[in-house]
């Protein structure tokens, strides 16, 4: 028997279809003239133009903002064998971008860029990590698993769990295939063991993102007293202290995460003791040393998000100004700046302005380079929401 696909029908507006035709998955409530009435979150439905053309199928958030998220253009399917076939196309391509003896860390399914909306599953050696984005795909979460077992089976990683919570609240882990993980995993990228903190680190474990950008870090540490603000479980100050950093300070908040950083550079062979955890808000670190004249010869800034909606954007602009101006103002001549966002609501034009010279004056900087995040997180030409990280190297 046929599946009835509820029809949504787009409103009158050519920009609309144009911009979903070139791959943009994303429909906007205010897009949809009719068709999301009595919908339910994660129900497959026929996306429409006004004038009847096809545009594609997506899974349904009738609570969103975002009401639909598109996975096909046309009439195809959501079906299982579309699920597999993404997926098995996604697994292939990690395989031909990591060299899994010296990487078992990584994105194995990165949403909108693996045209998989909502879905991200991350590798921790024998741990696979799903968060979801939406109730919609919050609602399909038992058939990604069931569909992704044999993709799991064949990377040898016996556990799938899924991660959810707001942010802020202690991470709840629903255990979907396999037995139950440890709270902390050891897991090595580029060959640079370091640990993750599975029940409470931030995302799904880890800055997976970051890996290339620490790598490069590690590239330029060398011979360099190196300060890394922000520094979470420490794989920048890893990086650093491996690729011969004469001193390695780490700068954060959170004592835990310093806890597990030391841990990291004892695997790797690092003694910790040899540079300097610092448990300290950020400005209030940079101010004081400011006031001492100290200074370092490459300093690494990697805030969370400034900007978690459009309207925090001016807000944030102005706080990345003055972290910047805060960060020259403590870098030693003919040093090396690494300053990154995470913030998608803040494209990279917005966040070079801060980093100008309107901003950081008299030790105004040359743009070196304009990173991203590493190949694991593809993401579609037309979908710019997904270059949500800029990590720029200034000199």
């Amino acid at each position: 028997m046929r599946e009835t696909v509820r029809q949504v029908v787009l409103c009158e507006d050519r920009g609309i279809a144009t911009r979903l035709a070139r791959g943009h998955p994303w429909i906007w409530r205010e897009a949809i003239a009719r068709g999301l009435a009595g919908a339910q979150a994660g129900e497959q439905v026929q996306v429409n133009a006004a004038d009847g053309t096809p545009i594609g199928r997506g899974l349904v958030d009738p609570s969103s903002p975002i009401a639909v998220r598109l996975w096909t253009h046309g009439r195809r399917a959501i079906d299982d064998a579309l699920w597999l076939e993404r997926l098995q196309r996604a697994s292939a391509l990690r395989a031909t971008l990591l060299h899994p003896a010296r990487c078992n860390a990584y994105r194995l399914v990165n949403g909108e860029g693996d045209r998989m909306p909502g879905f991200v599953a991350d590798r921790y050696g024998p741990v696979a990590v799903l968060r979801t984005d939406g109730e919609a795909a919050g609602s399909r979460v038992d058939e990604f698993a069931r569909l992704l077992a044999p993709t799991l089976e064949a990377l040898g990683v016996a556990t799938l769990v899924h991660r959810s919570g707001a942010k802020g609240e202690v991470p709840r882990l629903r255990v979907l295939r396999g037995p139950p993980p440890p709270d902390t995993v050891a897991v090595q990228e580029h060959g640079v063991p370091f640990f993750v903190d599975l029940a409470h680190g931030q995302k799904t474990g880890a800055f997976l993102d970051q890996r290339e950008n620490r790598a490069r870090v590690g590239a330029l540490a060398r011979g360099r007293r190196v300060l890394n603000l922000f520094s979470y479980a420490g794989g920048f100050s890893l990086h650093a202290a491996l690729g011969g950093s004469l001193e390695v300070t780490s700068v954060d908040t959170a004592t835990a995460a310093h806890a597990t950083a030391s841990a990291s550079f004892r695997a790797a062979g690092v003694d910790p003791s040899a540079h300097a955890f610092v448990t300290a808000e950020v400005h209030a670190f940079l101010d004081a040393a400011r006031s001492r004249k100290q200074t370092w010869d490459l300093i690494v800034s990697d805030p969370p998000s400034f900007a978690p909606s459009d309207k925090a954007t001016q807000r944030a602009l102005s706080a990345y100004r003055a972290l910047h101006r805060a960060c020259v103002e403590v870098l030693a001549p003919g040093g090396i700046l690494c300053a990154a966002s995470c913030s998608s609501h803040i494209d990279a034009e917005a966040f070079l302005g801060t980093l100008d010279d309107a901003t950081l004056g008299a030790r105004a900087l040359s743009l070196l380079e304009l990173r991203g995040a590493g190949p694991d997180h593809p993401t579609l030409p037309a979908f710019p929401e997904g270059r949500y990280l800029k990590f720029a190297i200034l000199g």
